[in-house]
């Protein structure tokens, strides 16, 4: 059994950095689902608060960072369109806002037809990690509106990993739901724990 404590959205909370590091000394895995600073700026001192997890961290990238930004950063392992396995358990990322946001240029953000052919080469997974959600689970603003990713959904119904993690609609933190007989987790700026 492998023990995962995954946040996402930090935004330079250094409480929380604080928070999360101490519980991460119980953990065999942290999962970070991007936007580590905010709006492109204090990455390097987000990635300060967070040096002590980092040796067994993996990482994608928010919209409020960009995927060299990110790695240049970090000595996490960083992904985007790419896989890895840890500890026996296959992971895959995707990172920034899907599908693009209204925030502007500093925004990193993908189309869902990118997203879409950025998922395509994964054929299996145990986790899913996203900084957006799945469109219709965990997607909810204060409004009510459902602003998820169409791509992002059909990838987590076609792979049907055990957890699917994410953050980006802050409304949402804290959200659970399911896709077929995937966990779909909003993370938030908290320490949250999962087994797997």
């Amino acid at each position: 059994m492998t023990r995962i404590l995954a946040f996402s959205d930090l935004h330079l909370n250094a409480r929380a950095a604080g928070e999360i590091c101490r519980a991460a000394t119980e953990a065999d895995l942290v999962i970070g689902a991007g936007d580590f600073c905010t709006m492109r700026q204090g990455l390097d001192e987000a990635m300060k608060m967070l040096w002590t997890i980092e040796d067994k961290a993996v990482f994608v990238p928010g919209n409020a960072e960009s995927i060299e930004e990110l790695r240049a950063a970090s000595t996490a392992t960083v992904l985007h369109g790419d896989g890895t396995e840890i500890a026996g358990l296959k992971l895959f990322g995707l990172g920034y806002g899907v599908p693009v946001t209204p925030f502007g240029a500093w925004s990193c953000d993908l189309s869902e037809q990118d997203a879409a052919r950025m998922l395509e080469p994964c054929e299996a997974a145990d986790i899913l990690i996203f900084h957006s959600p799945p469109r219709g689970v965990a997607d909810r603003t204060s409004a009510g509106h459902s602003v998820g990713s169409t791509a992002i959904r059909a990838a987590i119904e076609r792979i049907q990993p055990r957890l699917a993690f994410c953050g980006h609609i802050h409304d949402s933190w804290g959200a659970r739901g399911m896709i077929g007989r995937t966990e779909v987790a909003n993370l938030g700026p908290r320490v949250n724990w999962f087994e797997v």
